[in-house]
């Protein structure tokens, strides 16, 4: 196996272990160079990769088109490990990318059931959730399950602590609905809590939330440096605009990266396991039923009904529930269509292509 760099990998505070040390073997033999995509734009990206000759940490910006893809699913994604041709011109070229640990998946802001990465290999997703308006506890529950569905492990931070007397009552509110997630009240401008959210956050973290949510405000603290532009919320009804334009990679100053990402209006699951683990109660509850294929609804013996009875399951959390579950059979059923659909138009291209030309 050929090392580019004897010693510790000067990347290894930024993710890079002996995986992915073995992962690009063969790359390393070819010529190229590790890196980690910190932003991508169209067409290109920055990354931060360490000199070969140096071992000096630097960015460069980059092609993307070599391994670009019409699918945004597996298309270049900040905090993706990338192959790296310097040699390559005008620019150095991303020659190809490794394989993810990790991701934050969501569905687009359309019609369609396509899927948006919002970052890659992260250890933790940070939700981002302002205490200058009252929570909404449906949505962190969204976010908890597109959490979840990551990989990765969920982290609520409560911000702006400093602009509310009751955020200890809040932060029970929305540990009630975050079975298993630790949930930090934080303030950025005071500092309070920050040394317990820092030393929460190892690795890498994506940061995600609603605009306002003060998520630039808390990674320029976790950064100690003002690395993101911060603009003030709408004092009429605390929305905030859309500080961060583009997802993000910043280094930390003691090992590890935030990736801050734009603030998200919708918050479209895109199915798979997470909804489970961020209903973890319920899950559980329906393991209790009579009936394997208990309905919740008129079946004797139902462990959910009858928690909905004596109220130690919240019927908003029920409902909750089961408008997410219905949102991911629709994604379910709309991604088999779509499959289907190309399947077809492929092997029509193929029966096209193979008959004889007409005399």
């Amino acid at each position: 196996m050929i090392s580019l760099f004897p010693a510790a990998h000067p990347l290894s505070g930024f993710g890079w272990d002996a995986d992915r040390e073995a992962e690009f073997a063969p790359l390393a033999e070819a010529g190229l160079v590790p890196g980690r995509i910190s932003r991508v734009d169209r067409g290109r990206c920055d990354v931060l990769l360490a000199d070969p000759d140096s071992g000096e940490l630097r960015t460069v910006r980059a092609d993307t088109r070599p391994v670009g893809d019409a699918d945004p699913l597996v298309g270049p994604c900040t905090g993706d490990w990338a192959a790296v041709d310097l040699a390559a011109a005008p620019l150095p070229t991303v020659a190809a990318l490794l394989s993810r640990t990790t991701a934050v998946v969501r569905k687009t802001a359309n019609k369609r059931s396509d899927g948006q990465v919002l970052a890659a290999n992260i250890d933790t997703v940070m939700i981002a959730v302002s205490l200058a308006a009252e929570p909404d506890l449906g949505r962190i529950e969204r976010f908890l399950a597109l959490a979840w569905e990551s990989g990765a492990d969920p982290l609520v931070v409560l911000t702006k602590a400093d602009l509310v007397d009751d955020a200890d009552f809040v932060r029970a509110d929305v540990e009630a609905i975050a079975p298993g997630v630790t949930v930090l009240a934080v303030s950025a401008e005071t500092g309070d809590g920050m040394d317990v959210l820092r030393a929460c956050v190892g690795g890498s973290a994506a940061l995600i939330g609603q605009s306002g949510a003060g998520k630039s405000t808390l990674t320029n603290a976790l950064a100690g440096a003002d690395v993101m532009v911060v603009q003030q919320t709408r004092s009429v009804d605390e929305k905030g605009r859309h500080t961060t334009t583009a997802r993000e990679l910043i280094p930390l100053p003691d090992g590890g990266v935030v990736i801050d990402t734009p603030g998200l209006r919708g918050v479209g699951l895109y199915g798979g396991e997470g909804l489970g683990q961020a209903f973890a109660e319920i899950e559980e509850l329906a393991a209790e039923c009579r009936f394997d294929d208990c309905s919740h609804r008129t079946e004797p013996g139902c462990a959910v009904r009858s928690a909905l009875e004596e109220g130690t399951l919240p019927e908003r959390r029920w409902e909750s529930f089961l408008k997410l579950q219905r949102e991911n059979a629709w994604i379910a059923s709309r991604t088999d269509a779509r499959l289907r659909a190309e399947r077809t138009r492929h092997w029509k291209m193929i029966t096209k292509s193979a008959k004889p030309p007409r005399p």
